[in-house]
């Protein structure tokens, strides 16, 4: 067991040493190496998963020997553990089924530059997931922004660097405004490793002449955070970004990106902050108003939106908000929501932007919604896949969406509060019914055959094609199947999130 406890930290080294060295492989063998490295770390982060759920306790791993303030800390907990399980496999299954899309968008000479990117982008990932030092957690902010911005900019066509600059521009003002927060709490603490900063917040928290600087110090955290994860208003940025990038960075920075600055967050709030200290300020009843608004303003756009991929990123936005409304509300409940949507919207939206090209591909390199008629019925392997994916945002049962909404409704319940359970099933409701109006419109339009006139108005755009390729039906099988899992076994899924939960606080 001993030696398991070095797993995060050769992952995150393995990583970061990797990004390095896919510059100076081909880009073809930069692809198998990353898919080699993906499935060890697989394992590293299975084989943690298991040694937390049997002990029941989470781990600590110092680094080095120096005390805090300075030392440096990694934490590994069955919540941890079963994050970054998720959100490797997610990515390994988005490398294997857009790896052709990588090597059709990208020119030949970026192709190896692209996987060492993903491989920094794999880094900080796990990094924000097991880190128990808030600066190293901003460190790893900013390599994971850089990382994001270079798999944009890297396709190297007009819109997609105006996209990358958009993206660049809001996402580093979300990380000044952390990096300003990280100062404050420092300030306030004299700590900068999370479990010393609780312990010093409270004692603070005892004179309440601190509340005010402790509300302005996790105030600027959380608004940094937000942008970065796109929280309404901040989410103007997704269409663009996840519209215009390859098929795998759309999958990575819509399903994977945006939820590790939003765990971060989670672990600075019950970690840091802690249950009694945020009960006594009103970051949650600002974070569950804010993510109420994305969820319907969201879904509104979606509805709006003509193109199946803005579609699909403003539905990204409505997603994220669900997330917000569950920290929002607070709670053992609210948390196990939140982080149980974090990770169903991971699986399901990478599921969604890694078809969409498919589905273009059958109409005419078409995007638009009235060139995808019947695009479902001439590559059915990708009706299939965007079939699952778009039952499961609209909640149906058996599926992942459902679950989390349940999740969402009964952590409202659990407040007590008549207000917040009226306005949490409301708003659970009204966006029900309009991600239903915008998935279920489009499923009813890929499955519906085009007309003689559309097929003439289109020559060549509704010719049938079949791909064989087992590097996409496989990831979309597990895809699919973690999708089922998190649905009809959510209660698993729930007790190791709730396990994962006592021991983050």
């Amino acid at each position: 067991m001993g030696f398991v406890w070095n797993f995060p930290l050769f992952a995150i080294m393995l990583s970061l040493f990797s990004g390095a060295l896919c510059m100076l492989l081909s880009g073809k063998t930069a692809k198998l190496y990353t898919i080699i490295l993906e499935g060890i770390l697989i394992v590293f982060s299975a084989a943690v998963l298991r040694m937390t759920l049997r002990a029941g306790q989470a781990f600590t791993y110092v680094m080095g020997e120096f005390p805090a303030p300075w030392g440096n800390e990694i934490r590994m907990g069955v919540l941890e553990a079963l994050l970054a399980l998720v959100f490797l496999i997610v990515m390994l299954c988005s490398i294997l089924a857009g790896g052709r899309f990588v090597k059709e968008d990208l020119d030949e000479s970026k192709v190896n530059l692209y996987y060492g990117l993903v491989n920094l982008m794999t880094a900080a990932l796990l990094a924000l997931i097991y880190t128990n030092d808030i600066f190293t957690g901003y460190v790893f902010v900013e390599i994971l922004t850089l990382s994001s911005i270079g798999v944009l900019i890297v396709r190297e066509i007009g819109r997609t660097t105006l996209a990358a600059m958009r993206y660049m521009i809001l996402n580093l003002l979300g990380s000044g405004l952390f990096l300003l927060g990280v100062v404050l709490l420092y300030n306030i603490t004299g700590n900068l490793l999370m479990v010393p900063m609780h312990d010093a917040i409270a004692e603070l928290i005892l004179d309440s002449r601190n509340i005010p600087v402790l509300s302005v110090a996790l105030g600027i955290v959380t608004i940094g955070l937000s942008i970065k994860s796109g929280l309404f208003p901040f989410h103007y940025w997704m269409p663009d970004t996840y519209g215009r990038a390859t098929p795998t960075s759309a999958s990575l920075l819509s399903a994977l990106v945006s939820k590790a600055y939003i765990f971060l967050l989670i672990k600075i709030y019950c970690r840091v902050a802690g249950w009694d200290v945020l009960e006594r300020l009103p970051l949650g009843r600002v974070l569950m108003i804010l993510g109420m608004c994305g969820i319907v303003f969201g879904s509104v756009a979606a509805i709006r939106a003509d193109n199946i991929n803005r579609m699909a990123a403003f539905s990204s936005a409505a997603q994220i908000g669900y997330i917000f409304m569950g920290i929002g509300i607070g709670g053992t409940a609210g948390y196990t929501a939140a982080v149980f949507h974090i990770l169903a919207h991971a699986v399901t939206k990478s599921q969604i932007f890694l078809t969409t090209p498919r589905l273009a591909e059958v109409s005419g390199g078409s995007l638009l919604f009235r060139n995808l008629r019947g695009s479902a019925l001439r590559d059915r392997d990708a009706g299939k896949a965007f079939g699952i994916g778009a039952l499961s945002m609209v909640g149906l049962p058996i599926f992942a969406g459902f679950a989390s909404k349940i999740l969402f409704g009964v952590a409202a319940v659990d407040t007590g509060q008549k207000d917040i359970v009226f306005a949490v099933l409301l708003v659970l409701a009204v966006s029900s019914l309009l991600n239903a109006l915008y998935f279920i419109r489009t499923l009813l339009l890929i499955y519906i055959e085009p007309s003689e006139e559309q097929k003439a108005a289109l020559p060549g755009a509704f010719k049938t094609r079949t791909f064989h390729h087992m590097d996409y039906l496989l990831p979309m099988i597990v895809l699919s199947l973690m999708n089922f899992f998190l649905g009809v076994f959510s209660w698993a899924a729930v007790g190791w999130i709730q396990a994962g939960l006592a021991m983050l606080g």
